[in-house]
């Protein structure tokens, strides 16, 4: 009972978050749930959308929501990957060398538009999601817990861009697109924004603290054998499709449990049931593929193809 009542209070926590996002972003829970579970999966989102649609704001209300530090980046070609990582430089009245920070030395860093810059810099920031430390002259430095990436991209306009290559697409957790808000919803923005921010009214419902522990039960949430099964299973399928020319590697599967049992904790379970799997399949998935160039005629898209691959891929029934 005890265990049901720690439970309940870590689903009652995640729903006042994702209620403090929505005073901002109207109309976008399934996406503001996203953003939730790729933080409390230790993952990296990356959010590919048109300019204007809400994506940087969603990722600063989580800031504000949960209590941690927020830095953005706006990636251009001429930022570099100490302004990621950090220098070394000499000290003005002592004359040592020190470590100056960069924008990496925070809970979530904002990386707007991540491919305009070079792909060195995309390089550092990858390998700071990936070691979560930057090494400058032989010293390590760790990064702040929890840390998250969130990276923005537009799909639209790729002059002067470098698009991220399928093997760096890989190190983030997911990938989602916010979309534009319906007439309704659009008037229900503009009518909230007229002379206040709905920003200044979002408060800080949760703590780092409180995040860390979020984090360690989805670690210790259960996934059945079954379950685990009908994930490689799924992700197996990317390999056996003709319409995919690179699938989904063994990282994926990684991920989507990791994502599923993220998904358990909001709906407070201590157990992952198959429709977790199901509902997180797409964002996982979906940015990780690499499409044959007969799809590419047929004008099939990534989600598409999962959605069918996600209907012939048999779910298990648990006992």
């Amino acid at each position: 009972m005890e265990n049901l009542q720690n439970m309940e209070m870590k689903k009652r926590l995640c729903a006042k978050i994702l209620d403090e996002m929505k005073k901002v972003i109207i109309g976008k829970d399934d996406q503001l749930r996203l953003l939730l579970i790729a933080l409390l999966s230790k993952g990296h989102i990356l959010v590919e959308d048109v300019p204007g649609v809400g994506k940087t704001t969603a990722a600063v209300a989580m800031a504000r929501a949960t209590g941690l530090e927020a830095k953005r980046v706006q990636f251009t070609p001429d930022v570099m990957a100490t302004d990621i990582s950090g220098f070394t430089a000499p000290d003005g009245k002592t004359g040592e060398f020190v470590y100056r920070p960069g924008v990496c030395m925070t809970n979530i860093l904002i990386a707007d538009e991540i491919n305009r810059t070079s792909p060195k810099t995309q390089s550092a920031l990858l390998e700071v999601m990936e070691e979560r430390q930057v090494t400058v002259d032989g010293v390590t430095h760790k990064l702040p817990e929890p840390f998250m990436v969130v990276a923005t991209q537009n799909p639209l306009g790729y002059i002067g861009t470098y698009p991220l290559p399928e093997a760096q697409l890989d190190r983030f957790l997911m990938k989602m697109s916010m979309g534009y808000p319906t007439a309704d919803q659009e008037a229900l923005i503009i009518g909230d924004r007229h002379g206040i921010n709905p920003m200044d009214s979002v408060e800080a419902v949760a703590s780092p603290e409180e995040i860390l522990v979020l984090q360690k039960a989805v670690e210790e949430i259960h996934v059945d054998d079954a379950v685990k099964q009908y994930i490689v299973d799924l992700v197996c399928a990317t390999r056996e499709n003709n319409m995919i020319a690179l699938a989904a590697s063994p990282r994926a599967s990684l991920a989507l449990m990791r994502a599923a049992c993220a998904s358990a904790l909001l709906e407070g379970r201590s157990y992952v049931i198959p429709r977790d799997v199901a509902e997180m399949y797409e964002a996982i998935v979906s940015h990780r593929l690499m499409l044959s160039p007969e799809a590419k005629i047929e004008r099939l898209t990534a989600s598409a193809i999962l959605e069918n691959l996600r209907d012939t891929v048999k779910a298990p029934i648990l006992k």
